[in-house]
Order: structure tokens, then sequence, then C-alpha cells
């Protein structure tokens, strides 16, 4: 019988797995990730996570003991050997495999030097977010976060709505600005004034201080910010560590075709290994090469194409997804699809932060390729059926899922 791996104990390896057994699929199907947790939601880890009184079971994804797997958890994937078709975990023991599934998206990039031995953190695990609770909920603090990126800015909407003085260090423009644009970054960051933040855009963290626990950090080497809190969401490296001498193609990420298929360093298709979710780069023909994209909406989508590619090779469906994602800061809902950050120009049609509402579409050689909102669920609707439609005229179905649904 059939042996599937799935590495990767993630949102898309979870739905990698319900994917085959709603298809039928009845064999032996081995889930491995390298935390001692199930499965577990992880976007509110940034937000909501933070508050008092929220716990655990909030995150909860799937009840994984419906869908018979045999679960390893706590266990790292240290090898891949292609040729004969096994991986090897840190516990020395070795998982053979027909067909594999790589869904070990990635990992909080560390800062370079030592740091403080508390009051430093981190934000990608659920236990990344249990250390900054503590620290956010034993009082008032002064907190820097450093990265203006998503999990950078939810978190200053948090850390603030708790009332704590917080400064918000990046290098972008404005906060989000290489993810959503001039426009809609200007709109984040006057949010973030508004609500009494400090905004230090186009700066550098050069250094952090502190013996024990953290006091401040240098800023382009002449300026000390106080801190008794640092989040450092410096961005993200990919979980390819263990692939490195597998002879897969890596190139800032696990490469896939239009099917989810790994490729092998000549580019050509492995069928009977695919990969989903963060840790993949894949062409998008609203893009210039390929993309990643780091949403919920991607690693559920993919992980069922991947699915259905292992169980149709001679068919496999095709993934050219209309990329969905939101945010919320200071209780303003920000929804977007397409790809905003390859655009070339953009149009804002509505720019009202009194009233907390945005409109912001996004083009790419004069075609639309992604719009982002504020407070306008019903543009982002239209939106969406905007980029569809133009998918199918290429002759791609893109995958179908209501904007209800994207997390």
């Amino acid at each position: 019988m059939t042996r599937i791996v799935i590495v990767g104990a993630s949102l898309a390896g979870l739905n990698a797995a319900q994917a085959l057994r709603e298809a039928g699929y009845s064999g032996s199907i081995t889930l491995v990730g390298d935390e001692p947790h199930a499965p577990y939601d992880r976007p509110p880890l940034s937000k909501q996570f933070l508050i008092p009184g929220t716990e655990r079971e909030s995150l909860a994804l799937a009840d994984t003991a419906l869908l018979g797997l045999t679960e390893e958890y706590g266990r790292r994937a240290v090898h891949l050997d292609v040729r004969n078709r096994a991986v090897h975990l840190d516990s020395g023991r070795v998982l053979e495999f027909d067909q594999l599934v790589i869904a070990t998206g990635v990992g909080a990039r560390q800062w370079p030097e030592p740091v403080p031995r508390q009051g430093v953190h981190t934000l990608r695990t659920l236990d990344d977010a249990y250390g900054i609770k503590q620290d956010l909920n034993s009082g008032v603090r002064r907190v820097l976060v450093v990265g203006d990126g998503f999990i950078g800015s939810e978190a200053t909407s948090t850390a603030r709505s708790l009332g704590h003085e917080v400064t918000l260090a990046g290098k972008g423009r404005a906060p989000l600005n290489r993810a959503i644009g001039d426009d809609a970054a200007g709109f984040v960051s006057r949010l973030h004034r508004e609500a009494g933040v400090t905004v230090l855009p186009g700066v550098r963290v050069t250094a952090l201080h502190g013996s024990q626990r953290v006091t401040g950090a240098t800023v382009n080497d002449d300026r000390l910010v106080p801190a008794d809190v640092v989040l450092l969401a410096l961005g993200d490296q990919p979980h390819t560590a263990w692939l490195a001498d597998s002879g897969l193609k890596i190139d800032r990420g696990l490469v896939t075709d239009v099917h989810a298929r790994t490729l092998d360093t000549n580019g050509e298709p492995l069928p009977h290994i695919v990969a989903a979710g963060d840790v993949t780069r894949f062409p998008h023909p609203h893009a210039s090469g390929l993309v990643t994209l780091g949403h919920w909406s991607n690693a559920v989508e993919q992980a069922r194409v991947a699915a259905a590619t292992l169980l149709r090779p001679d068919a496999p469906p095709v993934y050219r997804p209309v990329a969905s994602f939101w945010t919320t800061q200071y209780g303003v809902k920000f929804r977007a699809v397409g790809l905003p950050d390859q655009a070339d120009r953009t149009e804002v049609h509505e720019f009202d932060l009194a009233r907390r509402r945005l409109d912001v579409a996004y083009y790419r050689n004069d075609q639309l390729i992604g719009a982002l909102t504020a407070n306008r669920a019903a543009r982002i609707v239209a939106y969406r059926s905007q980029l569809a439609e133009a998918l199918s005229l290429l002759g791609i179905q893109p995958a179908r899922m209501s904007i209800a649904s994207v997390r």
C-alpha cells in the first residue's frame, strides 16, 4: 500500500492530509512536525492571542484524530534521500515513503549577534507567542518592534492596544511599504501615529543593549531607544536547510511548478514529491518571476493542489491562485487580493482615514493584478471576481475560495 509522508505539521501540511482523505486515499499518512504541538492557526499569534484571556484552544484547527495519521511531533527532518525515498529525522528514525509532501514553512530571521537573555523575542511559533505574551501582560512596558512587515505592524497594534509605549522601527518608507505600496502604507502609518506609536521609518537597528534583560537599542548608530521588550520581526527564512543536498531546486525557497511538484536541479519535475505553503516559490502569470505567498489562503489552496497532483499524476491540476490575505490593526480590517507587491503603479479610489476606509487598485503593465481595501468588504469581492476572470481568459481556472473564508 502507498505510503505518504508529510513533513511540516503546518496549516499546509494538515490541509494536504485532509485533501488526501477527502479524495478517498486510505493508505498510510505520516505527519512530521518540529514543534511538540499538533497543527494550529498561526495568524492570531501576532494579534488576539497576545491579549490576556486568549488561550491555546482558540488556535485549534481540525482534529487530526479523525484523519487516521501517524503523528510525529517534536521531530525535525534533517535529510531527504530522494533516490531511496526516505526522510531522516533528528531522532535517528528513517521514514520511507512512496510519495512526499513538503510543507515545512518558514522560520524567523534571527539577530546576527548575541542578544540579552530576557526581553528579546521573535514571533513565529506558539512558544514564541507565549514568551511575548508573558512579557506584555506583566505590567506596562516600553516595547520596541524591529521590522515593519505584517508581523511587526500587527504586534505593534496589539501591544499599543494593551497600553504599552511602543516604537516601531523599520527599513521601509512606511510600515508594510514593500508589501502594499506607498499609498496604503501611508494609511497604515497614520493609524499607528494616531494610536500614539512612535514610528521610525527608513532606519536600521544596529545594536541591542542589556546584560540580562534588554534595556534598549541603538538606531542608525547614533540614537538610543529605551526598551524593556524587543520584538525582532526581521522577516523569515524558508525551512530548506534539510534539503541542501537532496537534489531539489532551492532558490530563496523550494521551487515548484504550476502543479505544486518540486523540481530537481535541472528543472525537471518530480511527480512523487510535492510542496505547499510558505516554503515554496512558484510561477504566476501576474508576476515577473517566482512568487512566495505567505498567506493563510495559499497554504490551504496550494496544499489541496499538491494532494490532487499526487493522486492524479497523469492529470495534475494547475495552481494559479487569486491570492488573498487580510490583516486587522487598530480595529481596521484590511483585505487584499492578487499580488500588490508586483505592481508598477497604483490607483487610489478612496483614502478616508477619518472613516477608516481605503480602496487601492494595483496594476502591472496596465493590467489589474491586485487590490487592497479597508472596511470595504464588498469592493474586495468585486476585485477578486475581476482577477479570477482575467486568469480564466488565460485558460486557467483559479482556485475557488470565497473571500469570507480567507483568514
